[in-house]
């Protein structure tokens, strides 16, 4: 190794610390008449070192300057690239004084490889994301975001040829780029594609985990800044009254069918979800401050107190399966969530009921049919729902065509009250 090269040195007057940067070679292995070109970073007698990846001939290499001999256009250029390395490497020194880093020859070589703790990448920040924030999300969401990231991954070694890339090369191209592969993207399995919600839902979990590398400050501009999500608005389905009755008039020699039709009308009169149901116990039906029986729960998904006073036909359902629950200890028998919503399937078409049923359906149908439209203020149905934003119940529930043409059959029956108490007044009459 040559150890004759001229160190040149920095003086850093905030940490007293000295800085040395020198280039020097090492005989190749396979060749001794070429060298190999290496930089050599000293803080403080502490060193690092690593290949530039460019070699020489013996001869041409000046010992005294650190430098190629410029005797041709090659070495010319050799000698322009070194300063460009030394310029990068005072450069990763700067940064880290600016930051207020401790300064070290390790982590100016770091800071200029980009490996330093700062260069956090896409992948590492999506792992600790969903390593540090699952205790905070049901594992049905939590699954979601497992779903995002195996977007992510694939998008990055199909379209960009890699496993992962740093956080700061993030920018709204990427992002446009990686919305428009999940709408094109073709499953390897017989499932559906995204739809546009659907990839709207993936770009706003994506959003969350770059709002966090944000906070983190792993990332100084936010390339989703320019980026909006476009949700559309969907019609969600409901059973209106007559539907509603055609389920209760209908019973099932399967007992499956009929145990599924129960447990969707129990929610269809409480407004339950299905975890929330299947998770009742006989303990949590009690009486309240009115005298009559109530249901208190937590929402699974919001962790929100829920208390809802039992309507009579809940009440017939719990009646029903009284001897069950007694040996059971649960206060419906509840099917797995596949099998319930494949029997709502085939209940649906028995009765002539022509909408695609899944068990959410009864929450919405508490909110339309059974509340909203008999007069329940939308505030109350809100608490019943567990929601913690009127926002949210507007958008479960809707006030259906029936209850619209009854409030304003009701206000044109004030307004012709009106007009005939004011046609009944005697006009007074003035004399001069």
């Amino acid at each position: 190794m040559n150890k004759n090269c001229l160190t040149k040195r920095l003086k850093d007057m905030r940490t007293d610390s000295t800085l040395g940067v020198i280039f020097f070679t090492r005989k190749k292995r396979n060749n001794p008449e070429r060298l190999d070109i290496y930089v050599r970073i000293t803080v403080n007698k502490e060193r690092a070192e690593f290949s530039i990846k460019r070699d020489i001939a013996v001869c041409n290499w000046d010992i005294f300057r650190c430098r190629a001999k410029e005797t041709g256009e090659n070495l010319i250029l050799l000698n322009s690239y070194l300063d460009d390395v030394y310029a990068e490497v005072l450069n990763a020194h700067k940064q880290l004084h600016s930051e207020r880093k401790l300064i070290t020859a390790k982590g100016i070589k770091l800071r200029y490889f980009g490996e330093d703790e700062e260069r956090m990448s896409l992948m590492q920040a999506v792992e600790y994301h969903n390593k540090n924030i699952n205790n905070e999300l049901k594992p049905g969401t939590l699954k979601n975001y497992f779903s995002t990231e195996k977007y992510l991954k694939e998008f990055l070694q199909e379209k960009l040829k890699t496993n992962d890339i740093y956080l700061v090369q993030l920018n709204y191209k990427f992002i446009v780029n990686f919305e428009n592969y999940i709408r094109t993207y073709e499953p390897k399995t017989t499932r559906k594609t995204c739809t546009n919600n659907g990839v709207m839902k993936h770009m706003e979990r994506l959003r969350k985990i770059i709002n966090l590398s944000l906070k983190m400050e792993w990332l100084e501009k936010d390339p989703f800044r320019n980026y909006k999500l476009r949700f559309i608005r969907n019609e969600r389905d409901y059973l209106t009254e007559r539907e509603l009755q055609l389920l209760e008039d209908t019973s099932f020699m399967t007992r499956g069918l009929e145990t599924v039709k129960d447990v969707f009308l129990f929610s269809c009169y409480t407004g339950l979800s299905y975890i929330d149901i299947k998770e009742l116990r006989p303990d949590q039906v009690m009486i309240g401050i009115d005298g009559h029986q109530w249901i208190y729960t937590k929402r699974a998904k919001t962790n929100e107190t829920v208390k809802i006073p039992l309507l009579p036909k809940a009440k017939e359902i719990l009646e029903k399966y009284k001897e069950e629950m007694q040996l059971t200890g649960e206060l419906l028998p509840v099917l797995s969530n596949q099998k319930t919503n494949k029997n709502l399937k085939e209940i649906a078409k028995a009765c002539d009921i022509h909408k695609n049923i899944t068990f959410h359906v009864a929450r919405h149908t508490f909110a339309t049919t059974v509340t909203l439209s008999n007069g329940v203020p939308i505030e109350t149905v809100s608490k019943l729902l567990g929601h913690t934003k009127l926002s949210t119940t507007q958008i479960y529930a809707r006030v259906v065509q029936k209850k619209v043409g009854e409030d304003m059959q009701e206000l044109m029956e004030k307004l012709k009250n009106k007009k005939e108490v004011e046609r009944s007044l005697v006009p007074k009459s003035y004399q001069n």
